[in-house]
């Protein structure tokens, strides 16, 4: 059924950190402390892609009326994210997403040696526009950028756009564990790790 959806062009509606942030009228910095300092806010309901949290929008959306304190969803925002994703539909699980890979999966996937190769290759036309644009990073539905695989390759010169099909296999599974699987720490936390 996802795989109905992925192929008639829709994708489910998410929501970044910058988006949440701007559903409730907040910082951004506000919705990491929800989650490191008030505990009101967990990745349960979120996918991390290339190292940061995307929540279903299902789930942000009704987010406000949960906390102890209820905040505000701004309905515009929400019309204007929807609109954006269209043509999108609602998950209310993430075991419901179809595979969605960001810039990092896609390095590991294509076994390229560097990020700078496909952000050329993005920046020049060569590979598929991304699905979203959610906290300024782009973000793919994978079935559709595996589809494009053998134009990839046809037109290499220098990269092969060979997949991985471990990485491939882990990605459709939900059990990818590599680069960008994990959240990756920034600001404090960041100097915090690094010491």
């Amino acid at each position: 059924m996802a795989e109905d959806r992925v192929s008639a062009g829709r994708k489910p509606y998410l929501a970044g950190g910058a988006e949440f942030a701007a559903l409730y009228g907040v910082k951004r910095l506000q919705v990491s402390q929800w989650i490191s300092r008030d505990h009101t806010l967990d990745y349960r309901y979120a996918k991390i892609i290339s190292g940061s949290p995307y929540w279903l929008l299902q789930f942000v959306k009704g987010f406000g009326e949960t906390t102890p304190r209820p905040k505000h969803l701004n309905q515009a925002e929400l019309e204007r994210l929807t609109k954006e994703q269209d043509p999108g539909y609602w998950v209310r699980e993430v075991e419901q997403l179809p595979p969605l890979v960001g810039q990092a999966e896609l390095v590991a996937l294509f076994q390229l040696p560097s990020g700078e190769l496909l952000r050329k290759a993005i920046s020049t036309g060569r590979f598929r526009p991304a699905d979203y644009n959610l906290s300024g990073s782009p973000i793919w539905l994978l079935e559709p950028v595996v589809a494009d695989a053998p134009a990839l390759q046809a037109g290499a010169r220098a990269v092969e756009w060979a997949i991985d099909s471990k990485v491939l296999a882990a990605l459709r599974e939900g059990s990818y564990d590599g680069p960008g699987s994990r959240i990756v720490p920034r600001g404090r936390a960041a100097n915090k790790n690094a010491g």
